[in-house]
């Protein structure tokens, strides 16, 4: 199960993970999407909750159907591998869903890296690209240090108050760092610059659900575990205070400053060094795996029960959770389903 930050006694449907991927395909497909594609994403959905990262997970699939009914997403487009005058590789999504737009960009990436050593890929005109921890994750599989930078879009997404201030002005600009690690698999960084992913705001409004201390201001600036104080005028916080507003900067620089002025959801930047340029494969697991079997043999704190090492959660999560059911909230399940009735998709 997840590690969800809703309300501990929020209602639970098991729903099969074949039926989650089937409805949420099916709903794509019925929105114009083409078929890879809405199978691409479903696919992305169920595994992050596979993965315990509920906030990217299946319910996502609520919001998307929103944002085509909209106009804000097209469906019909594919993303595009381009190369400008100065020799720079981007990615664009046409103003589609991200998910596919990043997958191309990393392998890209990723596949010149092991050429050249070093490589870089912007993304823009995308629009949610989905948990950023799996495109890292295949980054470090395949022997690279991967760094994902996301930015921009104040215009549209205003979530997050600067650090001191108490109005939603950024995005909440993540970030996601992957390296290849030791006898577990590689060593995972995937996290907003805010206090919690926007995804955990919406998710926990649909839900009925409370969220923890912390993540939250009201309008005038007062702390609040309710949703709803978000969208009354309130601000998500920023993570770890001023560090985390400092990234969010950097983020905002590199992401707008630098690749231009977003045109859909934010706007990304994507660099991969093939790790062998420093060290053999094996040689830098052995290194790695000194290092992270001390610092999860350190003793646990108050409150935990171990010392985890980022990326291990979500791996042990989708070896724990490969044949089991995913655990939504009820109020969750349902809205998906009376969609896909809505759509005439079978339930």
């Amino acid at each position: 199960m997840a590690r969800s930050k809703y309300s501990k006694d929020t209602p639970r449907a098991a729903v099969p993970q074949l039926e989650a991927f089937r409805i949420a395909e099916a709903i794509l497909i019925a929105k114009g999407c083409p078929v890879d594609i809405a199978s691409e994403v479903a696919a992305h959905l169920v595994d992050s909750d596979l993965s315990g990262v509920e906030s990217h997970g299946v319910w996502r699939i609520l919001p998307y159907a929103g944002y085509y009914d909209s106009g804000y997403l097209a469906a019909e487009v594919r993303p595009e591998l381009q190369q400008n005058a100065r020799g720079a590789w981007s990615v664009t999504g046409n103003g589609g869903i991200g998910i596919p737009a990043m997958s191309i960009a990393i392998r890209d990436v990723v596949a010149r890296a092991q050429e050249t050593g070093i490589a870089a890929i912007a993304v823009t005109e995308a629009g949610h690209t989905g948990r950023l921890g799996a495109f890292a994750e295949y980054a470090a599989e395949q022997g690279c240090l991967a760094i994902i930078i996301g930015g921009g879009g104040r215009e549209a997404w205003r979530l997050v108050a600067p650090y001191g201030g108490r109005k939603a002005l950024m995005s909440t600009n993540p970030y996601a760092i992957g390296i290849p690690g030791g006898k577990r698999g590689p060593v995972i960084v995937d996290f907003a610059t805010s206090a919690a992913a926007a995804g955990w705001v919406y998710g926990a409004r649909i839900a009925g659900a409370k969220l923890p201390e912390g993540v939250l201001i009201d309008r005038d600036g007062n702390p609040s575990t309710d949703p709803e104080a978000y969208f009354e005028g309130g601000a998500i916080l920023t993570a770890g205070g001023a560090k985390g507003y400092a990234l969010s900067v950097a983020a905002e620089m590199i992401a707008e400053a630098m690749l231009g002025p977003v045109t859909t959801e934010c706007n990304w930047l994507m660099l991969a060094m093939d790790c062998s340029l420093y060290q053999e494969p094996s040689r830098l697991q052995e290194i790695a795996e000194g290092i992270l079997d001390e610092f999860r043999n350190c003793p646990p704190g108050p409150g935990f029960d171990r010392v985890e090492i980022p990326g291990e959660r979500e791996a042990d999560a989708r070896a724990e959770n490969a044949e089991k059911p995913i655990l939504l909230p009820e109020a969750t399940w349902a809205e998906i389903r009376m969609l896909a009735e809505g759509v005439g998709v079978e339930v």
